[in-house]
């Protein structure tokens, strides 16, 4: 078997590609349908409308073993010398390709979006090898002193498949500040070859000239102790990749995306309908974070073959030379202790973890982590190389410029930079790095070509958040409600018509914009007039003035309001001559007891009558007069007709009746109203009379 066979198995992992493809890129908020490679839910509420990948190409070299001073490459360049080495009891390698062949995304609207997306992988991992067997490798046994390694457990996985995905993303929750996407992309899988190695507890040693050949000569012997499985898709030689006749698989990514939005205001505006939407031709979060799971799922190599090998034992070098491939020295020389079908090829699934500071719309700084979550010394489970990276931008809608620097598992620290312009995105993720170093051991690179149609610019000339197209007055700033345009005024009041109830004549803001009215037509606006249907004066407060009894004089000049009088007698009723008359004629049948002031009881009567007529006339005046006849003494008669006028009063007042409506005055006998001299006329002379006073 020729060395080179085994040899190129190993050449290839340093040959192949990157853990994180696109390294840079894919921060970019214009990196399009790219964005679906690391987390699907940047498919929704991107800044394109749609986004058409036509090839993109992204590739990595790395291990921890072989490295070699970039700038010091010429065409005189020999690898084997003006190489470095790093053996170690752990030297690993890896690689991964990744092209993204025609791919799009599409808007559906302002929360839906979708992607298909194809794409050609391949992926090997080789971990844990001993440096001292990959020296030995690289140099002719012939050309060897003896040597021992211990190699103990190493494990090797190469997988190249083809993928088509379909993505779909959705706007989760949109609260202005605070707004959440995720999305969804569905694969599916066709194998196209694949191999996996697992040793277990492996010794090699070699000695020189442990065998003896005819003629006095010697050759090598390769004494190997510990287990092998070796698991492919086809039977063919170790060292060529057969495309595998039935292989299917499907896989999974998923994401979410989180935006702080704090200025979300500034990036609102009004559609043809007068809703709020986003503008969505501009970022808008000041911070972001994102984190997806991808590549879950297994490719079913269906015919594939496992098989363990027993390596306890020794082989010329010889025999090692004329093997035409591994699977011949090991059918040959080993035993085989379990034969079968092959394992699944596990998808490198990986966690990644992202956030974007938008410093000012033109300057952004990322850091994001790659992390596998196979374990490597799963069978035939592909994994991804751990990477950590910061990217700092310039980045704006037709170009884009970073600088990733990246801790890549193995490898160390890397710095490169890449670019898009349009159509054309170039870069790479440690060429600075690998430029200035004398010991590079991990290169990358990634070019490729789309078409980008992006959200149009939303212009707003006037700065009212309605977009020129549905502002009917793009030059002037006005609301929604009036299609962008100000409100007028017409009738000057202060008061925009829209608030205007009466838009054509000026009115306080108070009343609308309308002038006060006088619905009465009493000389008083209604917002003064207590009675605006009612005319009345202003001392009323434009209320008509009462007339609770209705006699005609209004309240505010009837002294009896509640009683009906007349006008002469402002508004009390008159106490009539009839009523005099009575008054009299009741006065003077009241009995005294003779010689005496004091009321007799027999008189109660026509006096309870003399007060129901008195409360008919509530603000008259009376005057009770004493008389008598002309016997006895005058001084005598004088007092007594005194003191019968008060006893009258004073029982009248006992009744309720307002004392200052009553006075009483004796005449004595100095007042006859008939002669004295007969015993009637005398009779007719002892009285009392009760008389209205007239003011």
């Amino acid at each position: 078997m020729k060395k080179t066979s085994l040899l190129n198995i190993f050449l290839l992992f340093t040959i192949a590609a990157s853990s994180q493809s696109y390294i840079g890129l894919l921060t970019d908020n214009y990196s399009g349908v790219h964005g679906v490679i690391s987390n699907p839910a940047n498919v929704v509420d991107s800044r394109f409308r749609t986004d058409i990948n036509l090839v993109g190409i992204s590739s990595l070299f790395g291990n921890d073993f072989y490295s070699v001073g970039l700038s010091d490459l010429d065409t005189d360049t020999d690898f084997a010398d003006d190489s470095f080495l790093d053996p170690s009891d752990s030297n690993n390698l890896f690689g991964n390709a990744d092209i993204l062949g025609p791919s799009f995304m599409f808007n559906i609207n302002a929360k839906n979006s979708i992607a298909l997306t194809t794409r050609g992988r391949v992926l090997y991992n080789v971990n844990d090898i001993s440096g001292q067997t990959y020296e030995s490798l690289i140099e002719d046994f012939d050309d060897q002193d003896d040597f021992m390694v211990n190699e103990g457990d190493f494990f090797v996985t190469g997988t190249a498949w083809a993928e088509i995905g379909l993505t779909y993303g959705r706007v989760l929750m949109d609260k202005q500040t605070h707004f959440l996407k995720g999305g969804l992309t569905l694969k599916y899988i066709q194998g196209i070859a694949n191999f996996y190695t697992l040793g277990e507890n492996v010794t090699l040693d070699y000695d020189a000239d442990g065998t003896a050949l005819p003629g006095g000569q010697t050759s090598g012997t390769i004494e190997t102790t510990g287990t092998v499985t070796y698991g492919s898709n086809s039977d063919d030689e170790f060292d060529d990749f057969e495309v595998a006749e039935s292989a299917t698989g499907f896989g999974a990514d998923l994401g979410l995306v989180y935006e702080w939005r704090p200025d979300y205001k500034e990036y609102q505006i009004k559609n043809k309908e007068g809703e709020t939407v986003w503008d969505r031709n501009v970022n808008k979060y000041k911070l972001k974070f994102g984190m997806s799971l991808t590549d879950l799922g297994s490719i079913n190599f269906d015919g594939g073959t496992q098989t363990t090998y027993n390596i306890n034992g020794s082989i010329t070098e010889e025999e090692y030379d004329n093997a035409e491939n591994i699977e011949e020295a090991l059918n040959d020389f080993y035993t085989v202790i379990d034969d079968g079908a092959s394992e699944n090829s596990v998808l490198p699934t990986a966690l990644h973890v992202n956030g974007d500071w938008n410093i000012n719309h033109k300057f952004y700084v990322n850091l994001n982590a790659d992390l596998s979550l196979t374990s490597k010394s799963k069978l035939n489970a592909n994994r991804i190389t751990n990477i950590v990276t910061l990217t700092p931008r310039f980045e704006r809608k037709w170009f884009t410029f970073q600088v990733p620097l990246s801790v890549l598992q193995y490898s160390g620290f890397q710095a490169g930079t890449g670019f898009r312009a349009g159509p054309l995105y170039l870069g790479s993720g440690s060429i600075i790095s690998s430029l200035i170093s004398d010991n590079v051991n991990a290169i990358d690179f990634y070019f490729g070509l789309k078409v980008p149609i992006y959200h149009r610019k939303v212009k707003d000339q006037d700065g009212d958040g309605i977009k020129d197209k549905v502002d009917e007055c793009p030059l002037q700033p006005g609301p929604a409600a009036n299609f962008g345009c100000p409100w007028p005024d017409n009738d000057n009041d202060g008061l925009l018509d829209k608030d205007d109830t009466c838009p054509e004549v000026p009115g306080p803001e108070e009343n609308k914009g309308c002038p006060w009215p006088d619905t009465d037509e009493d000389g008083l606006l209604d917002k003064d007039d207590a009675c605006p249907e009612v005319a009345g004066p202003q001392e009323n407060n434009g209320c008509p003035w009462s007339d609770t009894d209705n006699d005609g004089v209004a309240d505010k000049d009837d002294q009896c309001p509640d009683v009906v009088g007349t006008v002469v007698n402002n508004g009390c009723p008159e106490v009539t001559e009839e009523i005099q008359n009575t008054l009299n004629e009741y006065a003077k049948t009241i009995l005294f007891n003779l010689g005496k002031s004091s009321i007799k009881e027999e008189s109660d009567a026509v006096l309870q009558d003399i007060v129901a007529i008195l409360n008919e006339y509530p603000t008259a005046k009376f005057s009770i007069e004493g008389h008598t006849d002309s016997s006895g003494s005058n001084i005598t008669n004088q007092k007594l007709s005194d003191a019968r006028a008060n006893a009258v009063k004073t029982y009248l007042i006992d009744k309720g009746i307002d004392q200052f409506r009553l006075s009483a005055i004796g005449f004595g006998e100095d007042r006859p109203i008939a002669s004295n001299k007969t015993k009637v006329g005398r009779a007719q002379n002892r009285r009392v009379e009760i008389n209205l006073v007239k003011e």
